[in-house]
């Protein structure tokens, strides 16, 4: 047998394939695509049928000649990217620049076990062109939308926008279910609950369901008091009981949306963060002496199917260690609720049953054993019998009024005693579940007490991640590969913020969106994105022809740019219009957006420069926010007094005296320590001799500067005392992130590349002897010190010294 190439996308997997296949195989990755189109122009030429103009992607011309080299020396080369669209792409494109003459196979892996990579590489396949043209039509329709919409957005509304095909839909979502919440008018209703006791205790609740046979309505308290004032007169009477034995199945499998929203609703973690952590359990995790193994199978999915080969596993599992009252007659199946599912991969399961997590935790970071314990319960829950409850249903009569009691015990577990959804815990949680005592039809029951409760009805909630995904996946907008990268993306881009876990549109997700559905209807529009979706799944089959896909949208999507080009409000030049009157001059106030956000800015501008912060309440209509004044505290350079702010860092302070006086000064964060005032500290700089002070950037960090500035530009960051505990020669210092937040690393970076996320203190930890601790404000504000070390028992804190006033001020 000749030597053999075997092309895998991460070095992860092919540290781990290295173990199962046979010597005369190398393993390399490319990591990632090793070719896309330009970064710096459309790169498809729409006059000669969409042909892309793929260049290799900068930094992979040495991965591309380290496979060329290894092409030389071997016979056949094998192609093992993922088995989705994507990990085609990569196998042809790989196949174009190095295969040549040589024999190409393509080979999938969709669990990294001995088992499966020795069975694929028996039995390799084509490549499937297929499935390449559909992701090379993915790829030029986002390409199309991308380049020819966002520089548009540039010229009309602010450089750096984007607008994509799929990702401009989910903030489509996002800005509609907002303005149902502007548009919803609460309602006031009440619910009568009585407290009755039947022959034997203890006493039980009913709830007012019906009067004179019709739904309950009980608008107002006027109304509430009324029927509490006839109860007090009637007599309680059981009318109906109604026992039976309910069953609840368990759920399927995960597949990668249902993994996505469990994750975020149990954890907390992003659909982002999600996928991150299952490539990792995909590609393989080293076990101490077993090696490097993949501990679940390809989690990109969109398919309930289960081998017959892991049912099998789950069953003897169940049997062996649960017990035969847990194992059903015969396997479970699944069939999958959508249209068009790609059945090529199974769900999402663990590779081997026998490998339980509780075995395995040691070898695994905190993260990682969550998910998999996720995914491993609700796979061998699968497989076991539903539960079973009695819930029992009374009836009870008042004269005209018909009240109703509630009651259900769990019988038999089944399935719950191994996995519990996240949503059904909670449900669980909210329901009735009291056993009601035993009561007889016609019994005559005593009034305890009638309690007469207030409610107001609730608009549509915020999507969170989970249910934003949810919802993608109902109207069939994106794919199992993209509901990460669309979520990412557009919080990245800023048109979405992340308010208490929910997703609200910006001020500019909102403008964005609406520029777009005016001007674009059909790419904004949820059922279009939705049959794009099943055009390409029907290119990957072989039912479509992919140009024919890109040719009918472009010509409907040229029209609508041609259109917007003259049409589409030019927000810069304008601005948006609001009903603010300017306070100075009178005329209309429109709103601008600046690096720093949006603002309030006259229409009069530049003959009358007045600007003004704003904020929206919660019907949407614009509130000029007033700036807060500081007591006792004024500007250092023309004693003026100091008001609150807010920039693209977040809020400071700034001289009232602007534009005279520009002075500036970051206040202490909200869940930052506060930090002693350090203004005024000096050192001698060794550059010119002159004096190094402490000052603070835009962003909030502090750092030395020569007062020298601008003959002399050193610069060094500042120290907060305490040494770094990775390196020998290290302190930590304070730095400010992208996105304005102070962080804590080591100055040797990047030699060293230790950091924290808040301010570290030199006392060391009592519990584990780490030589710092970190600092940080809890949900009350009170200042807090934890250990850093993830394992660490005061790794949650304890309550330090008392708030400061500047930690109250900020």
């Amino acid at each position: 047998m000749g030597k053999s190439l075997l092309v895998v996308e991460s070095p992860a997997k092919a540290r781990t394939l290295s173990r199962y296949v046979d010597p005369s195989f190398s393993v390399v990755a490319t990591v990632g695509h090793i070719k896309d189109l330009p970064p710096r122009e459309l790169g498809v030429d729409i006059e000669d049928g969409f042909k892309p103009k793929y260049s290799v992607i900068s930094g992979k011309w040495k991965v591309i000649k380290e496979l060329k080299s290894a092409t030389e020396k071997v016979d056949a080369v094998y192609l093992a990217p993922d088995p989705d669209r994507e990990g085609e792409a990569i196998a042809w494109h790989v196949a174009d620049e190095v295969a040549g003459e040589k024999k190409a196979f393509r080979v999938m892996f969709h669990e990294i076990t001995k088992k499966a990579v020795q069975s694929a590489l028996k039995n390799p396949i084509v490549l499937d062109r297929n499935k390449y043209d559909a992701q090379q039509a993915r790829r030029i329709l986002d390409r199309l939308v991308g380049y020819l919409i966002s520089p548009l957005l540039w010229k009309k509304v602010r450089r750096g926008l984007s607008a994509g095909r799929v990702q401009s839909v989910a903030v489509r979502l996002i800005c509609e279910r907002e303005e149902e919440i502007r548009r919803f008018e609460s309602k006031e209703y009440w619910t009568v609950h009585v407290l009755l006791e039947g022959g034997e205790p203890p006493p039980f609740a009913a709830t007012l369901l019906r009067i004179k046979g019709k739904k309950a309505n009980v608008p107002d308290g006027d109304k509430a008091s009324e029927i509490k004032k006839v109860l007090e007169a009637e007599t309680f009477r059981i009318k109906k009981i109604e026992k039976k034995r309910t069953k609840r199945n368990p759920l399927p499998p995960f597949i990668t949306s249902t993994l996505q929203q469990e994750a975020s609703r149990a954890y907390r973690f992003t659909p982002k963060r999600t996928m991150k952590i299952a490539q990792k359990l995909y590609e393989g995790i080293p076990l101490g002496d077993e090696g490097p193994e993949g501990l679940i199978t390809y989690m990109r999915t969109d398919s309930t199917r289960i081998s017959q080969e892991a049912i099998q596993e789950a069953r003897s599992f169940i049997k062996g260690n649960l017990g035969s009252d847990y194992l059903p007659a015969s396997p479970r199946m699944y069939k999958s609720k959508k249209k068009n599912v790609q059945d090529a991969h199974e769900a999402i399961r663990p590779t081997a049953v026998a490998r339980e997590p509780s075995k395995i935790k040691s070898f695994l970071t905190p993260e990682q054993f969550k998910l998999y314990e996720l995914i491993w319960k609700r796979f061998v829950a699968c497989q076991m019998k539903p539960a079973e409850l009695d819930q029992t249903r009374v009836d009870i009569e008042a004269g005209d009024y018909l009240f109703r009691a509630t009651g259900s015990v769990l019988r038999f577990d089944g399935y719950r005693k191994l996995y519990e959804e996240t949503s059904e815990a909670e449900a669980k949680g909210k329901a009735d579940d009291s056993l009601l005592p035993e009561l007889k039809e016609g019994e005559e029951l005593e009034r305890k007490k009638i309690d007469l409760e207030q409610h107001f009805t609730q608009p549509p909630p915020r999507y969170t991640e989970s249910t934003l995904i949810k919802a993608m996946e109902e109207k069939g907008i994106g794919r199992p590969s993209t509901y990460a990268a669309i979520l990412s993306n557009i919080r990245d881009r800023q048109y979405v913020d992340l308010v208490e876990r929910r997703l609200m549109p910006s001020e500019l997700g909102e403008l964005v969106n609406r520029l777009l559905v005016d001007n674009f209807p059909d790419i904004l529009n949820v059922e279009f994105t939705a049959n794009m979706e099943s055009s390409l799944d029907a290119i990957e089959l072989g039912q479509q022809d992919w140009l024919k896909v890109l040719d009918a949208f472009y010509k409907a999507f040229e029209k609508d740019l041609e259109r917007a080009k003259s049409e589409m409000l030019d927000v810069r030049k304008e601005g948006t219009p609001t009903e603010i009157k300017c306070d100075q001059c009178k005329k209309p106030m429109v709103i601008r957006f600046s690096a720093g956000g949006p603002f309030l800015a006259c229409s009069g501008f530049p003959e009358c420069k007045n600007a003004k912060s704003f904020d929206r309440d919660e019907s949407g209509k614009i509130r000029i926010r007033e700036e807060e004044t500081v007591e006792d505290q004024s500007c250092p350079q023309c004693d003026k007094p100091l008001q609150v702010k807010h920039g693209r860092y977040g809020p400071f302070l700034a001289c009232t005296g602007y534009p005279e006086c520009r002075y500036t000064r970051p206040l202490d964060r909200p869940g930052e320590a506060p930090v002693e005032e350090t203004e005024g500290q000096e050192q001698p700089c060794e550059k010119c001799g002159g004096k190094l002070i402490v000052k603070r950037a835009r962003s909030g960090n502090r750092f030395w500067a020569c007062s020298n500035y601008p003959k002399c530009k050193e610069a060094k960051p500042f120290q907060v005392g305490v040494a770094c505990d990775r390196c020998e020669e290290g302190q930590f210092v304070e730095r400010a992130g992208r996105n304005g937040r102070l962080f804590y690393c080591c100055d040797q970076y990047p030699k060293c590349k230790n950091s924290v996320p808040n301010r570290p203190v030199p006392n060391a930890c009592e519990a584990c002897g780490a030589p710092y601790l970190l600092s940080r404000f809890d949900k009350e504000g009170n200042p807090v010190l934890y250990c850093s070390r993830k394992d660490c028992s005061a790794r949650k804190g304890v309550k330090s010294e008392p708030k400061p006033e500047a930690a109250e001020q900020a």
